[in-house]
């Protein structure tokens, strides 16, 4: 459902790509992780699922922002619009390192609740 959501937008021909696209949980998600965060307004991302598990969306932020963008590239019929960039959305988005390993490797400090 959410990946569905945050693909209104391109869906409908009014973004080209999901981090563009105005009102949605993955434009904020992207902005944020720029800056090494996840929005605090939104359920964080906690990885895996495993038998312990934290507070938070089963999933990978990587793969999220993946599956949105693979499914944005699909071209459908009843809708008017997809993404048609041609670069991958995590090479698009040109997160810098630094904070990209934070997101991917620091949960337990940097997503506390």
């Amino acid at each position: 459902c959410l990946a569905y959501v945050d693909l209104n937008p391109v869906r409908a021909k009014m973004a080209k790509t999901p981090e563009e696209s105005d009102h949605t949980s993955i434009k904020k998600r992207v902005e944020t992780a720029k800056e090494g965060k996840q929005p605090k307004s939104l359920m964080r991302f906690s990885g895996n699922p495993r038998k312990y598990m934290p507070k938070g969306l089963p999933f990978e932020f990587k793969y999220y922002l993946e599956l949105v963008d693979l499914t944005g590239r699909c071209i459908r019929e009843d809708k008017r619009g997809f993404i048609t960039d041609a670069q991958p959305i995590l090479a698009r988005l040109n997160i810098q390192p630094d904070n990209w390993l934070k997101l991917t490797t620091q949960f337990t400090k940097v997503f506390k609740g």
